[in-house]
């Protein structure tokens, strides 16, 4: 059992495991500290500031690479902290085109939910030199769009691109106010070596990583994904009778809230005119649609006519496992051969 350790914030004792930070023990207690630059799935940098706080007998700290210590007394809003809070939120927002209206991210935005408790005076930020924010859309990729004119260099996606996916494709290039997140060469992302996981998409707290179709759900259904026998747990959601976005659920004991390209992007066929919906057999020569129970009794009927080693099976990954073993059994107690394999070793 982890030692619990027990400090106040904010007037109000809590316990956090040893070795927690204070902003987690913060968020998990219902307390909230403003912050951008953490993510509970990644290693805490502390590169926003805007999650400061302070500690009895100590100056000002960042609460994301603070442990949390027994008997700690911590206050998260003070004069001080709102104001230093306050400049640097106004320096980032220098820094970040916020035409929320046309954002792909609007209302779900970190920035957003930051200046909202924060409060931002806009003459103080009309009279800084705001620099000039006019980098290209990088659309190249066609599954996502990035917008470094958006980007808060909180580096969420660096970290999650080299700790979750393990790609290592991006990375904070150049220097000062020239200062952003690039691949090697400084080219667009589809040259590079990015696998298209999406996971950064997924956690990028403002807009500059969206997907190229962004379409809000009118609900959502939790199954599995399709393509490949792991079974990881996803959220697809539906609008006007169509599948419009798939999402990891994080909590998933097989995919620990991660997906491929396939997982996340590769759901559109669903949608296809083309998509068989109704089983189709041959008469006349021309393939005409039919019944299950008519598709059936023809498989039915044809199979008696081979034996042996007559007969091969091709089983599907998309199939679960247990679908997979009764296609075995099948092939090699029903047909008698053993003349079976599978899509995923080809």
């Amino acid at each position: 059992m982890s030692e619990l350790i027990t400090l106040t914030i904010d007037g109000v004792e809590i316990k956090a495991e040893k070795g927690t930070s204070i902003l987690r023990a913060a968020l998990e207690n219902g307390i909230y500290i403003p912050h951008l630059c953490d993510h509970q799935d990644l290693t805490s940098v502390g590169i926003c500031r805007v999650c400061l706080v302070e500690i009895e007998g100590r100056r000002p700290t960042v609460s994301c690479m603070t442990p949390v210590e027994e008997g700690m007394v911590v206050t998260t809003s003070s004069e001080e902290l709102d104001m230093t809070r306050k400049v640097n939120m106004e320096l980032l927002i220098l820094h970040h085109d916020y035409d929320c209206q046309n954002c792909a991210k609007n209302s779900y935005c970190k920035l957003q939910e930051l200046t909202r408790y924060v409060g931002i005076d806009e003459e103080r930020i009309s009279a800084m030199r705001a620099p000039a924010l006019d980098f290209p859309i990088d659309d190249s990729n066609p599954y996502y769009q990035r917008d470094m004119n958006k980007c808060v260099l909180c580096g969420i996606c660096v970290r999650t691109c080299e700790e979750i996916q393990g790609d290592e494709c991006i990375d904070f290039a150049f220097r000062g106010i020239e200062t952003r997140i690039s691949v090697l060469g400084d080219k667009p992302i589809i040259d590079s070596t990015c696998v298209t996981c999406g996971e950064c998409v997924s956690r990028c707290p403002v807009g500059a990583l969206v997907p190229q179709k962004a379409i809000e759900p009118t609900y959502e259904v939790e199954t599995v994904c399709p393509f490949c026998g792991c079974g990881c747990n996803i959220l697809v959601g539906a609008r006007g009778g169509k599948l419009v976005s798939s999402t990891a659920v994080e909590d998933s004991p097989v995919s620990g809230g991660s997906l491929c390209v396939k997982g996340r992007y590769g759901l559109s066929f669903v949608n296809s005119p083309e998509r068989l919906t109704t089983p189709l057999i041959r008469r006349d020569g021309e393939l005409v649609e039919a019944s299950w129970e008519e598709a059936i009794s023809l498989i039915s009927e044809k199979l008696g006519q081979y034996k042996g080693d007559q007969f091969a099976t091709i089983a599907s990954a998309k199939c679960t496992v247990e679908d997979n073993y009764v296609l075995q059994k099948f092939t090699r107690a029903v047909m008698g051969t053993n003349n079976i394999d599978h899509c995923a070793r080809l």
